[in-house]
């Protein structure tokens, strides 16, 4: 019993082009979505900086004196360098990295994200 796409090559090339089209909307789908994410990181960086130079300006006016006022400057250049990190980096990259560190250290890859899960579905089923 002949198959039907030998039968119809032109059925063969419909599919064909199909495939070919749902291809591309897909990789243009997820170009899309990464250029959108970018954008909103670069967003999220300068939001850090802002905080960051917020923290480092109040820092010494916080009261519990000068061990309150080191932790806050620590603390403000973690947000900068985190600022940095995600100007630098792009999506494509940072998940590049998250996949290398799953593999190598699948284990408490696996602890960590069923911890998120528990944690962000506490979140959601709280009254």
């Amino acid at each position: 019993m002949p198959d039907s796409t030998s039968a119809n090559p032109e059925l063969k090339d419909r599919i064909s082009d199909t495939v070919a089209q749902t291809r591309n909307k897909v990789t243009e789908f997820g170009s899309t979505a990464a250029d959108k994410i970018d954008q909103t990181m670069t967003s999220a960086a300068t939001g850090l900086d802002s905080a960051a130079t917020a923290i480092h300006q109040r820092a010494d006016y916080l009261p519990g004196g000068p061990k309150v006022a080191n932790a806050a400057h620590s603390a403000a250049e973690k947000m900068s360098a985190t600022a940095d990190f995600v100007r630098e980096h792009d999506v494509s990259t940072i998940v590049a990295d998250v996949e290398s560190l799953v593999k190598r250290n699948p284990g408490p890859s696996l602890l960590f994200a069923a911890a998120i899960g528990f944690l962000v579905g506490r979140s959601l089923t709280r009254d």
